[in-house]
């Protein structure tokens, strides 16, 4: 593929979904096709994958990738829709894994226009979804310094937001600031400490995508969903890429594995009270040699649960 874009604990992400010929899997976060591709190669005629994606251009280049195969349909939705996705189109059949990799593809990063990077210069946009919703410069003309503070401090763990929430609303006060370097340059002249070998800016850019396009709170409906839809054994694998989703993933899981207490002496047998999901391994990091050929990985860790009742 030429996209630009390396899946992240690629084969290990496949392998955990223990996959059936006949299987019907869920790749709820398309982006390039990588992951999609090796389930496709590892499941039979009969088997099926329906992918999500929230970005345009991820599906259009699904519709094209995989347009001769049958076994293959995508639908352009939040991952949080999941439910609905499937019960447009695949109604009543038992969903036997479900991949979840979190974050940003490599296009969105690499193309100036969506204005993910500070790196690129470009409108300061940041939906995944550009069909809908509020582009970042045109909340931060509304925003106060308080609210923007809130933001930089719960989503980006900023350890200095009131201080440069302050200088950003002020000069959006002065002037428009609606490109991704002139953010970048405001945020680096506010903030007083730099982590060594990381912008400035890292932290804040986090947390304003994740604001305006509301990942978390579509995290913790989408986990819910997929523990849901998943028949016994079937498995869900998350890949996060900072300790806000890996949090929320580890506590969804940790609390849906915990069995139901009931009072003693009620007629109630075992399988009837057991936890919906258990925790399959310790979390999964990815190697040195995978960090080496791709940067990107190195923040990236891997969850894995299987479906009991």
């Amino acid at each position: 593929m030429t996209t630009g874009h390396i899946s992240v604990l690629h084969r290990e992400a496949v392998d955990a979904l223990t996959i059936r010929e006949g299987g019907f899997y869920i790749d709820a976060t398309f982006g390039r096709g990588g992951h999609s591709r090796s389930i496709l190669d590892a499941l039979g005629n009969d088997g099926h994958l329906l992918a999500l994606d929230c970005d345009e251009e991820a599906v259009d280049h699904a519709s094209q990738l995989f347009v001769a195969d049958q076994r293959f349909s995508i639908v352009h939705c939040n991952y949080s829709e999941i439910k609905a996705a499937v019960e447009r189109g695949h109604s009543g059949i038992p969903v036997d894994g479900v991949l979840l990799d979190l974050g940003v593809s490599s296009p969105q990063l690499d193309q100036a226009s969506r204005g993910f990077s500070f790196d690129r210069d470009g409108p300061l946009d940041m939906r995944m979804d550009q069909s809908s919703g509020q582009p970042v410069s045109e909340w931060l003309a509304t925003v106060s310094a308080e609210d923007l503070a809130i933001v930089f401090k719960e989503y980006g763990e900023e350890r200095y937001a009131k201080r440069i929430a302050g200088k950003v609303v002020e000069t959006v006060q002065q002037r428009p600031v609606v490109t991704t370097r002139d953010l970048a340059e405001i945020i680096k002249l506010a903030h007083p400490r730099w982590e060594r070998h990381k912008h400035p800016a890292t932290r804040c850019f986090q947390a304003l995508r994740i604001f305006i396009n509301r990942e978390l709170d579509n995290l913790k409906i989408a986990l819910d969903a997929c523990v849901a839809l998943l028949r016994p054994g079937g498995r869900l694998v998350v890949i996060s890429f900072h300790s806000l989703e890996d949090r929320i993933a580890k506590h969804c899981i940790r609390g849906f594995a915990k069995d139901v207490v009931l009072p003693r002496g009620l007629p109630v047998e075992r399988q009837e009270r057991l936890s919906p999901l258990k925790k399959i391994g310790k979390a999964i990091r990815p190697s040195e040699e995978e960090v080496a050929r791709n940067p990107r990985s190195r923040s990236s860790i891997m969850r894995i649960a299987e479906k009991v009742v």
